[in-house]
Parts: structure tokens; sequence; C-alpha cells
């Protein structure tokens, strides 16, 4: 039976809490509305999960008419149109420069601040083509999508249960959200998503471009956004490496051209072979 998709998530805001998806227009950076904004610390790096677990406590959807609509359970909700954010600014991500229109509203600062305890500034990518990648990307680390599998995340848990049943048994299998992957695919064996090479999803055909290198970010519980210990992330270096790093799914570029993709869809393997390697 062919692997189908069986989850579309977005991340309106980058490191902020998940958005499913029934359906989602690709564009050539990513889903639309996934990683159009972030927050940035004074010096215009960008704040995420790996530096504050809290982030994951915020949900942010995108409004018909463009504007940012952020929740959290401790605040009311903060409503930010794309036209607010018009100051260039000089932001980073790890230490990748671009410019950015930021939102200079004291209001939004201070909401922000009450939960965070930080000044920080909402920033918005209007055009992707602001940040200079190999691949034209939105707010994401590396790549457009990111894809994982069922059948992989299964292999992982039980993985960590084999190495750390103490673990596994206080803390249950560790759910697909932490990975944050924008497609998830049922199955169709584990790691198998490492040797595609061309995909079709849908209507849509994508190139598989690198296994995804996982960081500290795997280990956030995104229901609590709090660290919850080495695993899986102590799992994956000691039992599936890309290079130098613990890897866990795979980046894609989509090819034109762009359509739709929906859960349902069914994946085809268009092309197969082993990755390139990290140099």
């Amino acid at each position: 039976m062919a692997p189908r998709l069986t989850s579309l998530r977005i991340h309106p805001v980058k490191s902020f809490h998940a958005q499913a998806l029934e359906s989602g227009t690709v564009e050539p950076w990513g889903l639309a509305g996934d990683r159009r904004w972030m927050l940035v610390q004074a010096d215009g790096e960008v704040l995420t999960q790996r530096q504050d677990p809290r982030l994951a406590l915020f949900q942010a959807e995108i409004d018909a008419d463009g504007a940012l609509v952020v929740t959290h359970a401790d605040a009311a909700p903060l409503r930010v149109p794309a036209s607010d954010a018009t100051a260039p600014a000089a932001v980073s991500i790890f230490g990748d420069p671009f410019t950015a229109p930021a939102v200079d509203d004291p209001a939004v600062t201070a909401w922000f601040r009450k939960l965070l305890d930080a000044d920080l500034r909402l920033v918005h990518l209007d055009d992707p083509h602001r940040r200079p990648r190999p691949a034209t990307t939105s707010l994401a680390d590396q790549y457009p999508f990111l894809l994982t599998t069922t059948a992989s995340l299964d292999a992982l848990n039980a993985l960590v249960a084999a190495d750390h049943p103490e673990v596994a048994a206080a803390q249950g299998p560790v759910p697909m959200e932490r990975f944050r992957p924008n497609l998830v695919v049922d199955g169709p064996t584990p790691w198998a998503e490492t040797g595609w090479r061309r995909i079709r999803v849908g209507e849509v055909e994508f190139e598989v471009v690198q296994q995804c290198g996982r960081c500290v970010m795997t280990t956030v519980d995104q229901e609590a956004g709090v660290f919850t210990g080495q695993q899986p992330l102590r799992t994956l270096r000691k039992r599936r490496r890309f290079g130098k790093e613990a890897a866990f799914g795979v980046h894609l570029v989509p090819l034109a051209p762009y359509g739709t993709v929906r859960v349902g869809d069914e994946l085809t393997v268009l092309a197969a072979g082993p990755l390139p390697r990290p140099d």
C-alpha cells in the first residue's frame, strides 16, 4: 500500500506551536503561511525554543486579511496587521544575516515582555528573497519543507525504549510534534525516506535534498513548553547520524509547477538513491 500524507503543519511564527491544516498551498519557499514571522532579540538574532522553550506555548494563525493573530493562555489575543511591519531591521538566523521589516509598536513589545520577560521585536518576512539561501526559503532553518514518517518515529521510540527503558516508561513515546515537520507520511518502512531523491505528494513534486540534523528542540515538550531531558536526541546521536549530527526526517525543495497538498494525498517515489553526505 502506498504511503499517504497523514498530517500537514505550518508554524506561522518561527518556533511557536504548530498549526494543523487539512490542505496547504505549496510555494517555492514553503507552505503558504509557514514561518513568515519571528521574534528577535536586541542584537537581531532570532529567539527560538533552543533558548526559551516557552515559545511552544504560543499559538499563531494568519487571518483572512493577512494579519497575524497570536494567542497565549495568560494574555488576551494579540493581532498584528502585516502592514505594521515597516521598520527595516538587521536580523539573523544562527549567524545568517539579512534585512526584514519589523514591528515597532510599543504595545506589541509590551505584550511579549509580559510573557517572556524580555524586550523582543516581531519581524515579518514579506519577501523570502530578502534572505539569501542556496534554496529560497522562508524563516525555516535551512530548507522550505521538512518531511517525517510515522514508521521512523515508531522505530526511534523502540530504540529509546531499548537503550533507556526507564526514560521510555516514565515519559512515554516521543510525539511527532517534537520534530516540527511540515509533512508527515505513514510509513512505509523505517528510515525509507533517507533513500528517496525525488517524490510526488498529491500533485506536487519535491526534490529530497538531505537528512535533517536535529538539535535540543527535539527535547522540548510542545504542550508544556519545557525541556524534558536528553531524549530523543541522545538516542539519535547514538543510532541515527547525518555526518556529525543526529538525524531525523528529510529536507525537501518543491519543484515547479507548484500546487496544493492535502491530508490523504498519496506519496510516490520518483527517484531513489543515497542522499549526499555533509561536507
